[in-house]
């Protein structure tokens, strides 16, 4: 049996991943953050000091790494044997390299069988840039967030995260394997102009009517 899944995708600093977390915790379901899982393979890309456009490198490491993904406490944690990732993921020199990783077709096709995986486990609510067109495209919940360039630079200055968004866009819509796509019905939200908190509030009242429908008018 395969979970249910809400996509929510966009670019860089949309505040996809401050929406997605509040969908997932209002209907208890598991948030994942596939963006983390690109970069988490970024950090270990530079971490064994190898070209990080390199594909026969990328396939090394897949290869050789006891890369997996756990759920803990409602959201999908990653390891590369029992190390936690996640103080690693954020660091500027990823930042700098993940979308060029991220466009190596070996990896792209490596992390959508993991992210497909985990509908077995659990209802999810999953963000990223190609969930609702290539990882989870038969979902009947897709929703594309998206803000203007000045408003996702300075929640990146917020963050204290130095981003060239500008560059990350252009990398990630025009990359061959999966580019960065609003899906043909997926429902465009602008958190420039709508809060995260309405944002998400709309996700889930919408979710809820599909699941359970009223009952029907003679």
């Amino acid at each position: 049996m395969l979970h249910p899944v809400i996509c929510i995708d966009g670019p860089a600093a949309s505040g996809k991943s401050t929406v997605a977390r509040l969908v997932a915790r209002d209907l208890g379901y598991v948030y994942v953050d596939t963006g983390a899982m690109y970069r988490a393979f970024t950090f270990l890309t530079l971490e064994a000091g190898h070209d990080p456009a390199s594909r026969s490198r990328m396939k090394e490491l897949l290869a050789k790494l006891d890369f997996h993904a756990d759920i803990q406490k409602g959201e999908v944690s990653l390891f590369e044997g029992t190390r936690d990732l996640a103080p690693h993921i954020r660091l500027p020199e990823v930042n700098a390299t993940v979308s060029i990783v991220s466009a190596l077709p070996e990896l792209r096709e490596h992390l959508v069988n993991l992210q497909r995986q985990l509908r077995i486990f659990a209802p999810l609510v999953m963000e990223g840039r190609d969930i609702g067109t290539v990882v989870c495209s038969d979902s009947p919940f897709k929703y594309f967030i998206d803000a203007c360039p000045r408003v996702r630079a300075e929640r990146r200055r917020k963050q204290g995260e130095k981003d060239n968004l500008a560059a990350r866009d252009k990398l990630d819509s025009s990359r061959a394997a999966a580019p960065l796509l609003r899906a043909a019905d997926a429902v465009l939200l602008d958190s420039g102009e709508n809060d995260a908190r309405a944002l998400a509030d709309r996700i889930v009242r919408e979710v809820r009517a599909r699941q359970n429908p009223g009952p029907s008018v003679p």
